[in-house]
């Protein structure tokens, strides 16, 4: 039958040869990876919408789609298979600087179709790839379903804005929907530092030059220093990894740029903790003060499926950095940061908590994954479970 060879999204499986005689469908086993190049994968990843594929060893290759991993009908892929598949794509200078690190990240492009990050990796004595897509074209702010205060904050002509959220949350396209909207509605000179070069941007209103590590420059905090003589606008920093990038990135915002960053924390006043306390005792002063003086905002954002269709959607915290917002981070008190910010709505902000409430009552996420991702899972019951206002003042109620 036709679902012997449809795995759970309802598409057939690439690689497996069907013939139908009389309505019977017969299937000819996994495809040989002999031979096969990594177009040939990352066409799939393409058609399928997926946004990430996997090769490594005594393994199929996998795709990831919506949040799920499926594996491909292929043979599985031996040690030499990985080797092969991985080297092809590589440059001398590539290869040179893998075998030194045993480890790289590089963009590859598919030709008028997609681009993709990759990070090519050794795991127990084998090659290993990971393959993120990165869509031609730059979605915006409202595509993406992120909070129209976003749109404000490109408006803001100095300060730090920073993206948060674990890998993969999707704050590479937050950030480059931020840098596009700035690219279309302001004259502007837009440097980024990326690790690699994800979106591609074309000079529009602004100009723009990005930067990839690796290829165009040694370190973050090398280009960061060197940028501020380069008469830049707007800075994108693709990742702070140690203080001297944090506090460079800091510095820029208070030399009158407007500094973009992203950081691997899961909520606002989290990020601004991490900052923090990356700086030696002597220095956490100083550096609390130069953030509650420059910042503008944090945004820390998660992707959770959407309920009973295909994709994904954003759930997103946001601190705008208001005087109260300020005094708190100069005076260090960072863990009134979530109660304020669940009172200043009037502001553009939201918790995570309340965002994960108005996605569900929506009908974008199911009742189980809201609670799933919640920071207080106690607090967003409430939430759900309290009367809200409908139209003409009618009162509801959601829950299971």
């Amino acid at each position: 039958m036709a679902s012997e060879i449809e795995n759970e999204l309802g598409f057939e499986l690439p690689g497996v040869e069907v013939e139908r005689r009389d309505e019977e469908v017969v299937t000819t086993g996994p495809r040989s990876i002999d031979g096969v190049h990594v177009d040939e994968l990352l066409n799939i990843v393409v058609e399928k919408n997926s946004s990430d594929l996997h090769l490594c060893t005594d393994a199929e290759p996998i795709i990831r789609v919506d949040g799920a991993l499926i594996r491909l009908n292929y043979e599985k892929l031996a040690p030499e298979d990985t080797h092969r598949i991985m080297f092809d794509i590589l440059t001398d200078e590539q290869i040179e600087r893998f075998e030194r690190t045993l480890e790289l990240d590089f963009s590859y492009s598919l030709p008028k179709r997609a681009r993709f990050r990759v990070n090519m990796y050794r795991e127990r004595g084998s090659i290993a790839g990971a393959f993120r897509l990165i869509p031609n074209r730059i979605p915006t702010v409202r595509e993406l379903n992120l909070p129209p205060v976003l749109e404000d904050l490109c408006d803001k002509p100095r300060g730090f804005v920073l993206v948060t959220g674990p890998t993969g949350c999707g704050k590479s396209t937050t950030l480059a929907a931020m840098i596009n909207k700035i690219n279309r509605t302001r004259a502007e000179h837009i440097i980024t530092i990326e690790d690699p070069i994800e979106y591609l941007h074309t000079h529009i209103i602004s100009i723009i030059n990005q930067r990839e590590l690796g290829q165009d420059t040694k370190a973050f905090d090398a280009a960061l220093r060197a940028c501020l003589r380069e008469d830049p606008d707007v800075i994108l920093v693709g990742e702070m990894r140690d203080p001297e990038t944090i506090a460079l990135a800091i510095t820029a915002a208070e030399t009158g740029h407007l500094v973009f960053a992203t950081l691997h924390t899961n909520n606002c006043a989290e990020s601004i903790d991490r900052i923090i306390d990356v700086f030696p005792p002597g220095q956490q002063s100083q550096i609390r003060i130069q953030l509650a003086n420059n910042l503008q905002a944090v945004v820390a954002q998660q992707l959770l499926p959407r309920a009973g269709s295909p994709g994904r959607i954003p759930a997103v915290e946001v601190m705008v950095a208001t005087p109260a917002i300020r005094n708190l981070i100069r005076e260090n008190k960072t863990h009134q940061i979530p109660s304020m910010i669940q009172t200043s709505a009037a502001h553009g902000m939201q918790t995570m908590d309340q965002n994960l409430r108005d996605l569900y009552m929506k009908g974008f996420i199911t009742y189980e994954e809201a609670l799933s991702r919640a920071m207080n899972v106690d607090e967003l019951k409430k939430m759900i479970n309290t009367p809200q206002t409908g139209p003409g003042g009618a009162m509801s109620q959601a829950g299971p």
